[in-house]
């Protein structure tokens, strides 16, 4: 089964508002002697209890990966389409990085920036060099590179192309997804990711996906420090777009 088909079973969510204004969730699962039994509910009632309801997951426990495979609490095997959004493209516990880990930290777990270390610099000139790049700024998340690459634009814009201090403008493509930042929410058109969150970050401004014309316009602006795009919008529902444009030496272009 795969978790591709799943998604048309999308818990659906009711919400009511006591007297104390908190909110009790109560999930009502379609087909859900198909996707849930003794095991499963209880893990999920006590989820829905004591998290936060950022998402609305579909009504699987897992608890094993090998692979392309997924397993259930109950047994039950599953094909991950998913992927984690990306994050074990390489496979579930991937015997290579497994073991490499495990060796790591039997050795040394962490340091921070603050210090160096024997492992950093290694993988500093390697990644630099399988991809072409000067220099590399590591990250542990995408929004923290999204918020990273607003200020590395900011920054070039006031140093090198000489744009007034606090006017450097960002552009972004309408219905795109980076992250639940403040920064990214605020480059947002969705409502369920920016209502009630405002204020918002000044100097972003949104241009529709796919439209060279309104980019051009945006970009000719002397104070547009940088146009941030998914080359191919994922959130918005598989977009891609139809129409190429070239460099542009007015802006950074971050994707």
């Amino acid at each position: 089964m795969l978790f591709s088909n799943l998604l048309r079973l999308q818990p659906l969510i009711r919400i009511r508002t006591s007297n104390h204004s908190t909110a009790t969730i109560e999930r009502i699962v379609s087909n859900s002697s198909s996707f849930t039994d003794d095991k499963a509910l209880p893990m999920i009632r006590l989820e829905e209890e004591r998290s936060a309801h950022n998402y609305h997951p579909i009504p699987v426990v897992i608890s094993k990966g090998k692979g392309v495979h997924v397993w259930d609490v109950n047994g039950k095997q599953y094909l991950d389409f998913l992927s984690a959004y990306s994050a074990v493209n390489q496979g579930h516990c991937h015997p290579r990085i497994v073991s490499v880990m495990q060796k790591q930290c039997e050795n040394l777990t962490l340091t921070s920036r603050a210090f160096h270390n024997d492992q950093f610099a290694i993988y500093a000139k390697y990644i630099t060099d399988m991809f072409g790049y000067d220099k590399v700024l590591p990250m542990n998340t995408g929004v923290e590179a999204g918020e990273t690459a607003v200020k590395l634009a900011r920054k070039w814009a006031y140093t090198v192309k000489g744009v007034p201090a606090n006017q450097a403008k960002v552009v972004f493509a309408r219905n795109n997804f980076w992250g639940r930042t403040l920064a990214a929410v605020s480059s947002s058109t969705d409502p369920s990711s920016f209502e009630g969150f405002g204020p918002f970050m000044p100097g972003f401004e949104l241009v529709p996906f796919d439209d060279l014309e309104a980019l051009e316009q945006s970009l000719s602006d002397p104070c547009t420090a940088a146009f941030m795009v998914e080359p191919v919008q994922g959130e918005a529902g598989v977009v891609v777009p139809s129409q190429v444009g070239g460099d542009d030496k007015n802006a950074v272009i971050v994707t």
